[in-house]
């Protein structure tokens, strides 16, 4: 595991480097046109968008499995705001997650928590439990939200993929850092508890793609260093286009091939 990707919220200056975005948006109709190998191992796929993101964000991600002989659905809960526009009191979240006094103030820290239990439901409410095991794929904050659905239902979900996830520190180490802090929210106290959350392992494959360049996540966050089964894959892309480039869609094919 590399030990030099930085752990710091990406400079100012490195949002330059997300422009390369608008060339991996300008060339995704001639891409879409390719057909991928077709899949001997057709699997249900729910998939989730990023943080500001809804489900147009994730479509040719999506459109590249369904040619593959996948079956791909939405995450069902619109715009990923975070948790933000989600009504709730601390008191809200579920009992695995309240492992830390809450903050002095409250300032909607348990958002996130708030927003993976409504995603834990939707699963519950989507598969029953008897049915074959779902592939999640999140891009970013999506896969924060992938990730924690896995921990909570180990036997509903085959593997988890993501995409320029922040997995240490919640938004502390992102670009949207500031977005939280001016809401009021303490950062610290949210790393403290992604990092006691962690004691409890996550038993099914993850497939973690990490940016160099990633301007939003800082490529440190988003290396997993408590799963017992996570498999990294370094690329040098944009966040912004993760769901959007060939070589993401080629090691997501492979890893719902491998079963990794």
């Amino acid at each position: 595991m590399p030990e030099d990707l930085p752990l710091a919220p990406p400079p100012r200056r490195a949002l330059l480097r997300e422009g390369r975005a608008i060339t991996d948006f300008l060339a995704l109709a001639p891409r879409l046109l390719r057909s991928p190998p077709r899949t001997a191992k057709p699997q249900r796929i729910v998939v989730l968008p990023g943080f500001g993101a809804d489900d147009r964000s994730t479509w040719p991600l999506r459109r590249i499995l369904d040619r593959a002989g996948h079956t791909t659905e939405t995450w069902g809960l619109g715009r990923n705001l975070a948790g933000l526009n989600i009504r709730h009191r601390y008191e809200d979240v579920s009992g695995p997650w309240q492992l830390q006094p809450p903050p002095a103030r409250y300032s909607g820290e348990a958002s996130v928590p708030i927003l993976c239990d409504r995603m834990v439901g939707q699963i519950r409410q989507r598969f029953a439990a008897d049915d074959p095991p779902v592939v999640l794929i999140g891009w970013s904050l999506g896969g924060v939200v992938a990730r924690e659905v896995a921990r909570e239902l180990p036997r509903q979900i085959a593997q988890v993929i993501t995409l320029g996830t922040p997995v240490q520190g919640g938004p502390k180490y992102t670009a949207a850092a500031s977005v939280f802090r001016k809401r009021g929210m303490d950062l610290d106290w949210i790393e403290r508890g992604i990092e006691l959350r962690a004691a409890t392992p996550i038993e099914v494959p993850i497939t973690s793609v990490v940016s160099r360049s990633d301007a939003i996540v800082a490529a440190g966050a988003a290396m997993d260093r408590s799963s017992p089964r996570v498999r990294h894959v370094l690329v040098d892309a944009p966040h912004l286009s993760l769901c959007w480039r060939p070589e993401v869609w080629r090691i997501v094919l492979d890893a719902l091939e491998q079963g990794r």
